[in-house]
């Protein structure tokens, strides 16, 4: 189940790299404008859903898994708060995509959606910001603790340190999937040096263990 843990952890973050890539719409987009960009591409939008899907299944299981690589500390402490209720969220997220895709599906009056959307319950907000200051800065707190045990590259744990600020500017200021998708390929590459580190231990462990005498 350990190295399963393991293996899941690039798989989250390339999801999610794929996704934003393939989002039709910029995040900072009104409502009416994101319904329309939906309703224009409504394939890539379902793509998006199960991308999302496996991504809320994968990133807290790989975010978990990551820690394991580092000694008990504040940092880790920090970055475990932030980034597990943040990756949570992304269920709260894709609430709305699920909500443009039926309407896309279902052919209803753009105007009429776009007004849903604006209705939406406060939790949204909630979790949004939620999401947003847990899987950025939890990242990067996640990033830093890692260069600083030393047990992956300094080049690794300097990727996933950069990449979530790196998302945040691609998705929110520029608004560039191309940059965005770099950001947060970084941040798969970077556990992936984890989890071929942990993995390497696990290797080693295993060995030690199988030449150790049971005694009698």
């Amino acid at each position: 189940m350990r190295r399963l843990a393991l293996l899941l952890l690039p798989v989250g973050p390339l999801c999610v790299a794929v996704l934003r890539y393939l989002l039709p719409y910029y995040t900072a987009d009104g409502s009416l404008a994101t319904v329309v960009a939906v309703d224009a591409n409504p394939g890539r939008e379902s793509v998006v859903l199960w991308l999302g899907l496996l991504a809320l299944i994968t990133l807290v299981p790989g975010v978990i898994a990551a820690a394991a690589a580092l000694p008990s500390s504040r940092l880790k402490a920090w970055a475990l708060a932030l980034s597990v209720p943040g990756y949570l969220c992304l269920g709260v997220i894709l609430s709305q995509d699920f909500l443009l895709w039926s309407g896309a599906h279902a052919h209803t009056d753009p105007q009429q959606l776009a007004q849903l959307i604006d209705a939406a319950h406060p939790s949204l907000n909630v979790g949004t910001g939620i999401f947003v200051v847990g899987h950025v800065v939890g990242t990067v707190l996640l990033g830093v603790a890692l260069l600083r045990s030393g047990r992956i590259p300094a080049w690794a744990a300097w990727a996933v340190i950069v990449s979530q600020p790196l998302h945040f500017i691609a998705a929110v200021i520029v608004g560039s999937p191309t940059l965005d998708l770099i950001g947060w390929t970084l941040t798969a590459i970077g556990l992936a040096a984890v989890a071929r580190t942990l993995l390497a231990d696990a290797d080693v462990d295993h060995r030690l263990a199988r030449r150790t005498p049971v005694s009698p």
